[in-house]
């Protein structure tokens, strides 16, 4: 019974692998309709209806240590609502940001501040593009920076086709510097116990050492389009970054939201707060800002990628639960010899690899309670592997054009407006940068663990 329980989970997880990467329909029902049947298996196993609550894991939300952990590290089992709670609060602040302009403000006075010059707005970009990351998700850096891009494009006569494929790059590799950076680091993060400065030290130098080699490789990869058509006289009129602000004191509220998050997620170690209190503050604080106004942003709540989170922990507890994590963890020990300087690049290459192919927050939801049975089983060095994860998820996401959500968004904003770029083009220069670029993690991961 339990190697069908196995067999079963395990077949349930790789069709909904299958679904979400077709993209026939939103991720989310896949998801749901994964976890379901997994709860149906542990249940059928089990013969205990109980299974199910301890899956979901609801009475963790009304535990104090949930919301104060304190110096205690939380490990998490079944739905990780760390991960759930926390994204949610973030993104009600980021629809309140964008609506206060903040974003389009900054890509703006960025681009002022260069004097509109085409290669300097391509760095600039691409090192605020990385910043952003290190805070909110991906996604949302893409959306707002892909149509100032577009934008500029437009008064300065340049192409912003390679400008867009160096932001995607940008994002996905900043957000690997910090736990809210990327989803990947969210779901490593709260499910083995690490906080936001345990990334930032950790991390955070590679991934800006990769940042720099990046902006380098882009550079030298479009510098010769990087020209522009239009003169620099009256295109300071076209583009102001006060124009960006449709409500001064709307923006100030908001922009000082941003920034007490911000001090919330980088005290959170000596505060005690858990990151999914900081993100109730963050909602609240924003729905607070908006007034008469909460209700929309509310109803712009993307509810179906929360959803599409409680499925695909749900799937994986059942990976869990069966016995079959264990097994691959044992596996992953006896090919390696439980040698830190064999696990490290299996993790890391394996991870960037299928980071290019699968979408990243489910191969990092799969790959996270490896880690946890690895480190338990080998002795091996358990935040080496966790930082491996996270660096070859986060960067490996950038080699195709569906490697990472924010790919994908940056890519459809670009042929909205009539600047379609092929795979062909997206990986002639996404792929050898990842590559250079994941390289130059396994060097520095090296150095630093063995």
């Amino acid at each position: 019974m339990q190697e069908l329980a196995q067999v079963s989970a395990t077949l349930i997880f790789l069709a909904t692998l299958a679904f979400i990467i077709a993209g026939k329909v939103h991720r989310y029902i896949p998801a749901l309709i994964g976890g379901a049947l997994v709860l149906a298996v542990l249940i059928t196993v089990s013969r205990n209806p109980a299974v199910a609550f301890d899956v979901l894991n609801l009475r963790q939300l009304v535990e104090l240590r949930f919301w104060f952990p304190g110096d205690e590290r939380m490990q998490s089992h079944g739905v990780n609502w760390q991960t759930i709670v926390f994204i949610g609060g973030m993104m009600l602040m980021v629809e309140g940001l964008a609506e206060a302009g903040l974003f389009r403000w900054m890509c703006l006075l960025t681009a002022r501040l260069v004097r509109y010059r085409v290669a300097p707005i391509f760095i600039a970009f691409m090192v605020l593009s990385g910043f952003l990351a290190m805070f909110i998700d991906s996604i949302t850096v893409l959306l707002f920076m892909a149509s100032v891009t577009v934008e500029l494009s437009r008064a300065l006569k340049f192409d912003p086709a390679p400008m867009i494929i160096a932001e995607i790059f940008a994002a996905n590799t900043g957000g690997s510097a910090t736990m809210s950076g990327d989803p990947p680091n969210m779901v490593v993060g709260s499910a083995l116990g690490f906080t936001f400065g345990d990334f930032a030290v950790n991390t955070g130098p590679i991934a800006w050492a990769g940042m720099l080699l990046s902006v380098v490789f882009f550079y030298l990869a479009f510098r010769k389009v990087l020209t522009s058509e239009a003169e620099k006289t009256g295109v300071a009129a076209i583009c102001r970054p006060c124009e960006a602000i449709p409500n001064p004191r709307l923006f100030a509220i908001n922009g000082a939201v941003f920034f007490v998050v911000i001090a919330l997620l980088v005290t959170h170690a000596a505060t005690g707060a858990s990151v999914a209190m900081i993100g109730v503050v963050a909602a609240a604080l924003t729905l607070l800002a908006a007034g008469n106004r909460a209700g929309s942003l509310i109803r712009r709540l993307d509810w179906r990628t929360l959803l599409f989170f409680v499925g695909l922990f749900v799937s994986v507890a059942g990976l869990e639960e069966t016995g079959v994590i264990k097994k691959m963890a044992g596996y992953v020990g006896e090919v390696s010899g439980g040698n830190i300087l064999i696990v490290l690049p299996i993790v890391l290459w394996f991870s960037a690899f299928a980071s290019a192919l699968v979408d990243n927050i489910p191969l990092a939801a799969a790959m996270t309670p490896i880690m946890g049975e690895l480190a338990a089983a080998q002795g091996l060095n358990l935040p080496a592997l966790a930082w491996a994860l996270s660096l070859g998820t986060d960067i490996g996401g950038n080699a195709t054009p569906i490697g990472a959500s924010a790919n994908v968004v940056g890519i459809a904003v670009a042929e909205r407006e009539g600047h379609p770029i092929g795979w062909g083009k997206f990986v002639k220069y996404a792929l050898p940068a990842m590559i250079l670029v994941v390289g130059l993690s396994w060097v520095m991961l090296v150095a630093r663990y063995t």
